[in-house]
Formats: C-alpha cells, sequence, structure tokens
C-alpha cells in the first residue's frame, strides 16, 4: 500500500466504483479500498445470512427461506432507465457485457378511486406510457385521454435545439404547470405525469422552468419504446454485479483493490490539499497512501465534509407472493414492478416509492418476493409513514425497517481536492446517480465524460 497514486478511491458504492473504473480507463493510476470484505458499501447485495447478521444480529433466518446461494437482496434497490445516463455510461466503458438484464414488468401509479356500480374501489392503475396506453387507461376520463395524447406526442416531438417543435414554449421561462395548462390538463392526470412519469419526488417542480421536466417526461417515454411496456431494467442477480462489473473494469485497466481494508483518515500537505491516505496492517502498523486526490462515500469524509439534510426510511419486505392487481405484459402477476405513491394522494410532502423484484431475477428463493419502501423521513414516526405502502404488498413474511442519514458534500472537493458523494435518495431508479456521477467527473477533470457509443463499440 505504501505507493503513490494519482487517485484513491474511498468506498465501493456505485458512484465511486464508476469514477474508480472511468479514471484507471483514462491512464490514472487507481487505489481502491473499501473497510467491508464485500463490494458494494451502502448499496451492497446481501445473502440471506449476512441481511439477518445486519438487522437481527445473532439470529439465524427461518430454514423454509432456503440458502444463501438463492438470495441477493438490495439495500439500496433502485431500477435502471432503459435510455438514461447510466446505461449509456455501461454501453460507453462496455461494462454491460458482465450484466445480463430483465425488463421490468410494470410501472403503478396510487390513485385511489371508489367502487362503482360494476367496479370495486382501486388504489393502484399502470402509469400509460403511449398514446395508446392513455385511451386504456382508468387514470382519465374519455374528455381528458385526448388531452393527454396531444400532451405524449408534444413530448415525443420535443426537440432542444429545433424551436419548431416547442409550440411557442419556451423551456427557460414558462413553468410546468403553464405547459401543463396550455394542454389543458386536469389535476389527477398532472399528479401521475409529474410523479410516475417525470419521476419528480414532489410538486416544487410546476413552478420551475419546464426544460428539464419535458426532458424528463421524454426520457421515460424513449425508455419504454426501448424494451416495450416498461423503461426500466433490472439486472439478474441484483445490483451488486454493477459495482463489481466497474471494479473488473478498473482492475482491467491496472488499478488496485484493496477490500477489508480500514481507512484511519486522510494526510493533507501544509497547502491543505490532501496529499495521501492512513490506514494500518493486520499489526496495527500505520500504512499510507500517498495520492494527488481523494473521492469517497459520505461514510469516510468526516463530519466537517458533509452535512445532514434529512433523513430516509427504508422497509425491505419479503413476500410469498406477487404485489396483488400488479399484472405483467401477458395478464399474469408481475414479477417485477414499481409503485410511485404521490404525495398529494397522501397528504405529505414527498412521494413513497415501492420497488419489487424477485425470484425470477435470481435474488430471492423460488416463489419469493423482495418489495422495498422507501421515502423521505417526515415525522418522528418513521415507520408508521411506510404504511400505506406497505398495505399494498399483501401478506409480509419479514420485514427489515432502516432509517439513514442523507447526508451531501459541503464543496465541491476542488479546494482540497477530496470529492465526496452524496448518500443515495429515496427514488427507486438510478438517474439521479448518473447524473451526479457526471457532475463528478467534470468537477474532477474539467472536462464533461463523452458518453456518445461508436457503431462499433456498440453491443445487443
Amino acid at each position: 500500500m505504501d505507493e503513490e497514486y494519482d487517485v484513491c478511491v474511498c468506498g465501493t458504492g456505485l458512484k465511486e466504483c464508476i469514477l474508480s473504473g472511468l479514471l484507471s480507463v483514462h491512464g490514472k493510476k487507481v487505489l481502491h479500498l473499501d473497510r467491508n470484505n464485500y463490494y458494494g458499501g451502502a448499496c451492497a447485495s446481501l445473502n440471506i445470512t449476512n441481511l439477518w447478521e445486519k438487522f437481527r444480529p445473532g439470529t439465524q433466518p427461518p430454514k423454509e427461506l432456503g440458502a444463501n446461494r438463492d438470495w441477493n437482496v438490495d439495500l439500496i434497490p433502485k431500477f435502471i432507465m432503459a435510455s438514461g445516463d447510466l446505461v449509456k455510461i455501461l454501453l460507453k466503458t462496455k461494462v454491460s457485457r458482465y450484466l445480463e438484464w430483465k425488463s421490468c414488468d410494470g410501472s403503478y401509479v396510487y390513485q385511489f378511486q371508489e367502487a362503482g356500480f360494476f367496479s370495486s374501489a382501486k388504489h393502484i392503475h399502470k402509469v400509460p406510457a403511449t398514446a395508446q396506453d392513455g385511451l386504456k387507461s382508468p387514470l382519465m376520463g374519455i374528455l381528458e385521454k385526448p388531452r393527454f395524447i396531444n400532451f405524449a406526442q408534444f413530448i415525443m416531438g420535443w426537440e432542444d435545439d429545433k424551436d419548431e417543435t416547442h409550440q411557442g414554449i419556451d423551456p427557460k421561462r414558462h413553468t410546468m404547470a403553464q405547459v401543463y395548462s396550455k394542454f389543458g390538463l386536469q389535476e389527477s392526470t398532472i399528479d401521475f405525469i409529474g410523479h410516475a412519469v417525470a419521476l419528480q419526488i414532489n410538486d416544487d417542480y410546476l413552478g420551475k422552468a419546464c426544460g428539464p421536466t419535458i426532458n424528463k417526461c421524454k426520457l421515460y417515454l424513449n425508455s419504454v419504446m426501448q424494451y416495450g411496456g416498461s423503461p426500466f431494467l433490472y439486472p439478474i442477480y441484483g445490483l451488486g454485479g454493477l459495482p463489481e462489473g466497474f471494479s473488473r473494469l478498473s482492475a482491467i485497466h491496472r488499478g488496485t483493490y484493496m477490500l477489508n481494508k480500514p481507512v484511519d483518515g486522510f494526510v493533507y500537505d501544509d497547502a491543505g490539499k490532501v496529499c495521501g491516505v492512513k490506514s494500518h496492517d493486520e499489526n496495527g502498523k500505520e500504512e499510507v497512501a500517498k495520492c494527488k486526490m481523494v473521492i469517497c462515500d459520505p461514510s469516510y469524509a468526516g463530519e466537517a465534509k458533509t452535512k445532514v439534510v434529512g433523513k430516509v426510511v427504508r422497509s425491505i419486505c419479503i413476500l410469498g407472493e406477487p404485489i396483488p392487481h400488479t399484472k405483467n405484459k401477458e395478464g399474469g402477476p408481475a414479477l417485477s414492478c414499481q409503485i410511485i405513491l404521490p404525495q398529494k394522494q397522501l397528504k405529505r410532502q414527498n412521494d413513497i416509492y415501492v420497488m419489487m423484484v424477485s425470484w425470477a431475477h435470481c435474488i430471492a428463493a423460488k416463489d419469493k418476493y423482495v418489495a422495498i419502501v422507501s421515502t423521505v423521513v417526515e415525522t418522528a414516526n418513521p415507520e408508521k409513514e411506510l404504511e400505506p405502502a406497505e398495505k399494498l404488498l399483501g401478506p409480509i413474511l419479514e420485514k427489515f425497517v432502516e432509517v439513514s442519514d442523507v447526508r451531501v458534500p459541503v464543496d465541491d472537493g476542488a479546494g482540497d481536492q477530496v470529492f465526496v458523494s452524496a448518500s443515495y435518495d429515496p427514488t427507486s431508479h438510478f438517474e439521479d446517480v448518473a447524473k451526479e456521477v457526471l457532475v463528478m467527473w467534470k468537477r474532477i477533470t474539467g472536462e464533461d465524460l463523452d458518453l456518445t457509443v461508436l457503431p462499433e463499440e456498440e453491443e445487443g
């Protein structure tokens, strides 16, 4: 370890692994450390024994749940947007070749509808993602459907640099509320577009410039068209394969990895710039890896480099059957799905997210399902905040709840060359994670990451 490196990366979370892989490809000498004996950091995938050890130390999982080899439970599960930035990074780096993918069976939004003469009460509805879906959706009345279709066609035709596609809308001046008003959309339609299509986490976006939200809607619709049915992908064997894939990329380009390696602190020079990372060997002897910069997650950065901006509560629920009323394209029970509960439906300030994957993705024993419910904490009783979503899941066999701080860096890292990533948000997709990686890359290198994939680089 007592060598000189261009970069020391602390923590093997997804963001850190993407950055170490990219820096290695760009010719940097990288040392990557993790205090744990497994990859993934806060977003690791655990087998059933490790899951029990984390949440119920000293107890054993029930025998009927099966063997360790059948389980890979994500601590912070997220779907991957089929046309999003993370997929572009995976294709550009060719890490996609290490992973196998499955499309998510469906995306749902919570909107309570009372029972009628011929129908029972409904809580969740499939998110219409195309004009055809819109015609069939019970979320909208007969008069609203043509308005939604006009809006969907406007989004699909939108191109940032072609004014003729903007229909008089200025992406920097007009708010999203004004765009909805132009198309005459009702409040309930606005609710599912904003939260289940644009994937906004609350209603603050309504008063902001419409450009970013229009592009979020377009990304969703483009992603749906990529594979049909759902915009989301998920890797077989769980998300743990993502940091491992980028670690492999770094190792191929001569990156050095050390798991189970404690990080005792950073060393700074007289100018206040980082110049090393302290650790110790099994005998307690101090070791220092010299470096010109450090990239790390908040758990390695120390109190002074980060601040707490909120808390996230997550419950991991093991189920014995699919979530009721969720279906795949063929009409059978969904083996994976996302459900978004918009804040307004529950009189909250933040949405609640449900993400469910199953044995079909090789992350659970046969006929078992794992649903993770998450949101931003708003009260003194975080677990109770998840109840409206947990009621949708059907019978829960086992449940594990964790409340964690959301930490963000206090500076951009340019001064001391310590670049700290933020904690993971409660959303059920990776778009914000990928965007943060691209922003950090620009801060670290001074250049935008080129995500153009040449035809000879593409993979099926």
